[in-house]
């Protein structure tokens, strides 16, 4: 796991991100413009399922980050001055550079059926991952010791634990009061 992180600190900031964008791009124009027969239909609706949930992981953390991250008056919602980790934050914590951008990449992958988008999400998909340590990193220097305790409680992209784990957890209201042990 270091060696995904110790890449990521070597290159400039935020050339991941403009490296998978670039890539994210050229397999959306492959996908639709291109490759527009796909040969199993059934992958073909796969595809459109994991695009739309992947549109919706990259559209409501502008939501989430404007309404709960006290952004400045004027700026972007990613200039958050304080931390989110409720709404789709308490699922993933990159829903939309990390769960997005894998799961728009394997829908373009499934959507095309061609193996030059598979070599293309392969590479980009590796590339986001590597891009959320960083991310992770900036985190920590922005938020510190509560973005750390917000990394032990949140998935980086893993959704499906995100979820499970929203799912599982016990409610306050249904905890069991702690055993004593002195009695």
């Amino acid at each position: 796991m270091r060696s995904w992180e110790s890449l990521g600190d070597r290159l400039p900031p935020r050339l991941l991100a403009w490296i998978w964008s670039a890539l994210l791009l050229l397999q959306v124009i492959l996908a639709f413009f291109v490759f527009r027969e796909p040969k199993i239909q059934a992958l073909s609706v796969a595809g459109w399922v994991l695009w739309t949930l992947g549109t919706v992981f990259a559209i409501l953390p502008i939501w989430a980050l404007r309404t709960k991250g006290h952004v400045p008056e004027g700026k972007s919602y990613m200039a958050t001055t304080a931390l989110v980790d409720t709404e789709i934050y308490a699922i993933v914590r990159h829903p939309q550079g990390g769960t997005a951008g894998l799961l728009l990449n394997l829908a373009l992958v499934l959507l095309g059926q061609q193996w030059l988008l598979v070599i293309l999400a392969v590479v980009g998909m590796a590339l986001i991952y590597m891009d959320t340590f960083g991310a992770d990193e900036a985190c920590i220097a922005k938020f510190g010791e509560e973005y750390e305790r917000y990394m032990k409680r949140v998935p980086r992209v893993n959704f499906v634990a995100g979820l499970l784990r929203l799912l599982v957890r016990p409610r306050a209201s249904d905890a069991a009061p702690p055993l004593n042990l002195a009695d």
